[in-house]
């Protein structure tokens, strides 16, 4: 069986010409025939070369892998029990799912306080983040959840002011942190701002701690969606050109002169703005965290992603050691506004392995006594029972869930039903909910008691789908919670789930779920 397909996706816009009758192993139709037109993925990169790398169309979709790894957070069952609260009293009266607490409080010197223990990790300089900033930013800041600004937002911005090379003003970034810090209340949440390397050569996070108010930057090794820098698509010459001249690599050469006639003519629509790699060094990294916080960032975390167990262990240690106050670890696969399909699909360690190895290295330096980071884990999260797996598969070190498709997916949807509502077309599937958003939207009602009508009126709809979504699932993981007696994320703990293959136990650490409570069982059975 193989784990991949290959040739034909609905990310890259292919298709094979024999659905039925597909090579396994190269994903070519059996009969491949002279005067197709080429639907397949090779046949599209015969005419359109290195535009058939990523997926289609940028700008409106976010994409993760197809790749079915041997394990998955699905080969992990919860467990349930019918003794026992941990975290409240135990009585039928008080225990009441209701009653679980999701807040998570985690950092060095000081606490950040969210009330549901996920984070969205890091969406920069993509259109779709930034077309949908506004229900991001504001759902997430109701909901006093984290929310990351990816990189090169600033880089990005053809109105940012940048002199000798630093910025000193923007218009995306300053926009992004007020959508959020105007909406935050009660002093839940945070808004983070991260960095690549051309952020860090711009000065974006001095800028945005001196500038912007901003207390909690983010140093980003890489992600789970692709091993090399960050990458978008430019329909626009000048823009294209700006971008080369602030430092980016962008191909093809948009100063070049034949390159512009050829964009000129339409023989190509696009520019691609690629980043840089880094290259991690301890000394490096200790220098850049004691810069942010002789800058006044009160908060630094580190994202690292699917990269070999060498490099996790180094996060892991160096994050330790230089006291890193949130350490996110990405798996491959996951999600992303543009990255190459086939490296997506392809390479990696996966969320499982990854977050499996994380525990392990973890739990090496808690033994010794070293100091941790708190945890998130990220790659693929969308609902509450992969949140529940996520944080018990690393507990008590992971304290947060990272997930980014599924929060754009819930704003992009509220704002399209937004737009439905103001042109009077709403569509059947939702008008039998209603034709307003106090009717649509089943938290508008107590966010309104909340904010006041005033207030209330100016929350966009892409806001309440996100805010709307991460209601489901704090309801849905209380639930969860609740039936194995835990009534604060503190307690989860890694018996509370089981593996229901001997690999994923193997793999895990987990126990098999055949042989979960085994000991106390036989004490039961012989009393």
């Amino acid at each position: 069986m193989s784990l991949s397909r290959v040739n034909t996706s609905a990310a890259t816009l292919t298709k094979n010409r024999t659905e039925g009758s597909i090579v396994p192993a190269s994903g070519m139709c059996v009969t491949c025939v002279d005067g197709c037109i080429g639907m397949c993925e090779i046949g599209k990169s015969a005419y359109r070369g290195h535009e058939v790398i990523y997926p289609q169309p940028f700008g409106v979709i976010t994409t993760a892998a197809e790749k079915v790894y041997p394990v998955d957070y699905s080969h992990f069952n919860i467990m349930g029990t019918a003794v026992g609260a941990h975290g409240i009293a135990e009585d039928s009266d008080k225990a009441i799912f209701p009653s679980v607490n999701l807040e998570v409080r985690f950092g060095h010197d000081q606490k950040i306080k969210f009330r549901y223990p996920w984070i969205i990790p890091g969406i920069g300089s993509t259109n779709i983040a930034k077309n949908n900033w506004e229900g991001i930013a504001i759902g997430s800041a109701l909901a006093g959840c984290g929310l990351t600004i990816g990189e090169n937002v600033v880089g990005m911005d053809p109105e940012a002011t940048i002199k000798d090379g630093k910025v000193v003003d923007t218009v995306d970034l300053k926009n992004r942190v007020k959508l959020y810090k105007d909406h935050q209340h009660d002093g839940y949440g945070a808004i983070v701002v991260q960095s690549n390397i051309e952020d860090t050569r711009l000065g974006v996070q001095e800028y945005a701690i001196n500038k912007l108010g901003v207390e909690v930057v983010e140093l980003k090794w890489g992600q789970g969606a692709k091993d090399i820098g960050g990458e978008v698509k430019i329909r626009d010459l000048a823009k294209a050109q700006l971008l080369h001249k602030r430092g980016y690599i962008v191909l093809p050469n948009p100063t070049e002169e034949f390159v512009i006639q050829a964009f000129k003519r339409g023989a190509f629509k696009e520019f691609e703005r690629h980043s840089r790699v880094g290259m991690v060094t301890e000394e490096g990294f200790a220098q850049r965290v004691q810069e942010l916080r002789k800058a006044g960032a009160k908060y630094v975390f580190l994202k690292t992603g699917a990269y070999r167990p060498a490099d996790l262990a180094r996060a892991v240690k160096w994050a330790s050691k230089y006291k890193i106050d949130l350490l996110t670890v990405d798996g491959a696969g996951g999600g992303t506004g543009m990255s190459p399909w086939r490296m997506m699909n392809e390479w990696g360690m996966p969320p499982v392995e990854l977050h499996s190895l994380t525990y392990s290295y973890a739990k090496q330096l808690a033994d010794r006594g070293e100091p941790l980071p708190a945890i998130a884990v990220a790659g693929g999260f969308t609902f509450e029972d992969l949140i529940f797996k996520g944080l018990a598969i690393g507990a008590p070190f992971v304290k947060l869930v990272g997930m980014a498709r599924g929060p754009i997916a819930a704003a992009m949807v509220g704002k399209t039903i937004g737009r439905t509502i103001e042109e009077g077309q709403v569509p059947v599937y939702i008008e039998r909910f209603g034709s307003t958003k106090d009717e649509i939207f089943v938290t508008a009602s107590e966010l309104r008691k909340e904010m006041g009508d005033q207030e209330f009126d100016k929350i966009p709809t892409g806001a309440l789908g996100l805010f709307t979504y991460y209601e489901r699932l704090a309801q849905g993981l209380r639930q969860l919670m609740a039936g194995s007696r835990k009534f604060s994320c503190a307690h989860i703990s890694r018996n509370d789930i089981s593996a229901l293959t001997r690999e994923a136990a193997d793999i895990s650490g987990i126990t098999y779920v055949m042989d979960v409570d085994k000991v106390e069982a036989e004490a039961i059975l012989r009393a």
